[in-house]
């Protein structure tokens, strides 16, 4: 028995007929292509007829799933962003010291 499935970007499935996991990465609608990762990394894209043929089941994300070297960037870049807002945190902070000591200087002075 055949399940139809629409494809959902971050979704897992498994292939029954192949006996094969993979998730989907995108779909361009207007192209009417899936792009798929699979669990040893490979990336695929196939068309919208070829995805509504397959006989999927619906699986959670596999265990040990190491994530693609896309997920890798993606959270290398937000470290990257985090490492920024922390040092321009620590910068306000030395700037609004530096403002109340001039207050304080221009106080002294009238």
């Amino acid at each position: 028995m055949s399940r139809e499935y629409e494809p959902a970007v971050g979704q897992w499935y498994e292939n029954i007929d192949e006996n094969e996991s993979f998730r989907v990465l995108s779909v361009d609608e207007d192209a009417e292509l899936v792009e798929l990762e699979y669990l040893d990394g490979d990336i695929e894209e196939i068309d919208l007829e070829t995805w509504h043929e397959l006989d999927l089941d619906k699986i959670d994300e596999p265990e040990g799933w190491a994530g693609s070297a896309e997920d890798e960037d993606e959270d290398e870049e937000e470290e990257e962003k985090d490492d920024l807002d922390e040092t321009w945190d620590e910068d306000d902070e030395d700037d609004e010291d530096w403002d109340d000591d001039e207050d304080e200087k221009e106080s002294d002075n009238y």
